[in-house]
């Protein structure tokens, strides 16, 4: 069973195995969803989903191999119910509910492509509130669109779930920025950070291992409690982030990135710089003239063991990155690349990442000279691109 569900998983990037499409087939054999495709819906990504990253591709997946809509621009559709006034969706008449004789009687669209594209009609044709009615989109009626009424083949738009009958609901679907190529919250940095570990046993004995305290009391014939250190992401972690100018317009996207390595790291040192590295950086913003810190300094204090990631978009003028004097704020003795060279040269492992989009990259000299410097190791910040990150600075 659920073969051709496989294939369409596969087809849209959900990396599902035989193993997994095996437990599903178990599942249900098992009785544990019958006949409801909401349940089926979530029994399904329990035991095809590892990652919820690919939530948003399994929700598409799955409308596919439910109904074959994939034609439709959903997108489209999507944007147009936004825009529906929420007084159309007020709840003011009596819930109608019907009964199973006058169910019987309601058209019904044959299938759920069809049901969409009456949906599309009459997005064109509403330009008022409708309540208790039978086709458009409203409240208390027997219309296929909106919420609080009763049908037995309904699209719910703007009100929760009473019937549990509708075959679509438009509020559903809460994991679309999950996608790879979509821009980051904390909590996916957070998850995508945490392949960046390197765990040690440190400490108090204060977690119970189950292992060693089967056969300690296997042994002795009683039990026998064993306690070791809890296990701790070691890794050491320097962040240097680019602050002003073009970064202005990615500062929320620093800050959940700031915020998830702050709660993944229990070691994670951090200072700015403007536009390029040069002879020194700075802790404070707001007294970063006079509380400097010599980069010399930094690779002195910090070890060659620490990962260090650069934050920023790579983007100025030439000059300031291969010119003595360069800076825009000072006149510095020695250019900023031969600074990122240092800073290469002196830790183990160095990436860069940049929030800038990566199809525009190649447009820009100066992130194309880093990223040589880099060797490569400059990272979009996506879902992908700080997993690949964290890959090679883990290694």
């Amino acid at each position: 069973m659920f073969v051709h569900l496989f294939y369409t998983l596969k087809k849209y990037g959900v990396p599902v195995t035989t193993t997994e499409l095996l437990d599903l087939n178990q599942a249900v054999q098992a009785g544990l969803v019958f006949a409801d495709r909401e349940e089926f819906y979530h029994l399904a990504k329990l035991c095809l989903v590892k990652d919820e990253r690919y939530y948003d591709k399994f929700d598409r997946a799955i409308k596919d191999y439910f109904e074959g809509i994939q034609s439709l621009d959903t997108d489209e559709l999507l944007e147009r119910l936004k825009q529906i006034p929420p007084e159309w969706l007020d709840l003011e008449l009596l819930e109608k509910t019907l009964t199973p004789e006058e169910k019987a009687l309601l058209e019904k669209a044959g299938s759920l492509e069809e049901l969409m594209k009456m949906l599309q009609e009459r997005l064109r044709e509403q330009h008022k509130k409708h309540q208790g009615g039978n086709k458009m989109i409203g409240t208390g009626g027997t219309s296929p669109f909106g919420a609080y009424g009763d049908n037995p083949e309904g699209v719910r738009i703007g009100g929760p779930g009473r019937q549990r009958s509708a075959v679509k609901v438009w509020e559903q679907r809460q994991y679309r920025n999950l996608d790879d190529d979509q821009v980051l919250g904390t909590r996916q940095m957070q998850i995508a950070l945490r392949r960046l570990r390197r765990f040690a046993r440190q400490g108090a004995a204060e977690e119970l291992d189950v292992d060693l305290t089967i056969d300690a009391t296997a042994r002795q014939g009683m039990l026998d409690i064993q306690m070791v250190p809890e296990r701790r992401n070691r890794v050491k972690v320097l962040m240097l982030f680019d602050i002003g100018g073009s970064m202005d317009s990615y500062i929320q996207q620093c800050e959940k990135l700031f915020s998830a390595a702050k709660s993944e790291f229990k070691t994670l040192e951090f200072f700015y710089f403007h536009n390029c590295l040069y002879d020194h950086v700075w802790k404070d913003n707001l007294r970063r003239s006079s509380s400097r810190m010599s980069t010399w300094d930094l690779m002195h204090t910090y070890g060659k063991d620490y990962r260090v990631i650069f934050v920023g978009d790579a983007s100025m003028a030439p000059y300031e990155l291969m010119s003595r004097g360069g800076s825009v704020e000072y006149m510095n003795d020695e250019p900023g690349n031969v600074w990122l060279q240092r800073m290469r040269h002196h830790f183990s492992k160095t990436a860069w990442l940049n929030p800038e989009d990566d199809s525009y990259w190649h447009y820009t000299q100066t992130i194309a000279a880093i990223k040589q410097i880099f060797e490569d190791k400059m990272f979009p910040m996506t879902l992908n691109g700080i997993e690949d990150m964290t890959r090679y600075l883990s290694r």
